[in-house]
């Protein structure tokens, strides 16, 4: 059996956002700004790699400070009693460089199954001589599933926040 090649994420190469809509008409991102990751693989292609990962809760950047203290309140994301939000799966290739990415994804204290897509972006060896693959990952997830669970209607009878909420990452890992 080969050995297992690990490789981290790159946080200066890296982002992790949310897209969720804002009074039906028009969307609010989001990122975290401190998260970590790694990929162990066995394969040059990445078939079959192990895929771990979290997100600091107490970092996430709408923009607005206002509403980031509402996402980590008690009514959404509960920062304090859960600061991460994890993700630990398998990545199996579909082909090209199409893969999904499956496992379980934890926030707050609900663990569900999820799958994303992901786009292999390559691997390439940097001026410093460290080898990096890119991925672009997504997915869509309904929060109330995972008891971000506030709501609100404005007087004219819109929803505040959408249910629906896309995740989307784009990733660099170094080859350790």
């Amino acid at each position: 059996m080969a050995t297992a090649t690990k490789w981290v994420i790159d946080p200066t190469h890296s982002e992790i956002q949310f897209k969720v809509k804002h009074l039906v008409i028009s969307t609010v991102t989001g990122s975290f700004k401190t998260f970590e990751g790694t990929v162990e693989s066995e394969t040059e292609d990445f078939e079959g790699a192990k895929v771990s990962f979290s997100a600091d809760i107490a970092s996430i950047d709408t923009n607005m400070a206002q509403r980031d203290e509402h996402l980590k309140s008690g009514d959404f994301f509960d920062a304090e009693k859960y600061p991460k939000l994890t993700f630990s799966g398998v990545l199996t290739s579909k082909g090209d460089e199409s893969y999904s990415l499956s496992g379980d994804l934890t926030i707050k204290n609900t663990t569900k199954p999820f799958t994303f897509a992901v786009e292999y972006g390559g691997n390439m060896t940097d001026f410093y001589g460290q080898n990096k693959a890119g991925f672009e990952i997504s997915g869509k997830l309904n929060r109330k599933e995972f008891g971000l669970e506030w709501s609100a209607v404005t007087e004219a009878g819109g929803v505040v926040v959408g249910d629906e909420v896309k995740l989307i990452a784009n990733v660099q890992v170094v080859k350790q």
